[in-house]
């Protein structure tokens, strides 16, 4: 089952705004597989970091599909960013 998460969740996606959105806006920023869903991504981020999801927004850039992830303010983006390898 894991294995469906890292397929769906590429990777963390680090750019200059989206640290800032992690520093004011509990956001992060992941770059994933273009045929997922709003909710597929949701599961696998929670399911992979063991927290709570607010809300996913995503884009197609031409590098991907990069989904911004608001989490609930029981969880702090700066630990799930740590754990997802942003720091």
């Amino acid at each position: 089952m894991s294995d469906l998460q890292h397929r769906v969740v590429l990777h963390a996606y680090v750019t200059e705004k989206s640290m800032d959105e992690m520093e004011r806006l509990n956001k992060l920023e992941f770059a994933v597989d273009r045929r997922a869903s709003r909710a597929e991504i949701k599961r696998a981020i929670e399911r992979l970091y063991q927290c709570r999801v607010a809300k996913v927004n995503t884009k197609i850039v031409r590098a991907g599909k990069i989904a911004t992830v608001t989490f609930t303010k029981d969880f702090s983006a700066e630990d799930i960013g740590s754990r997802a390898g942003v720091f």
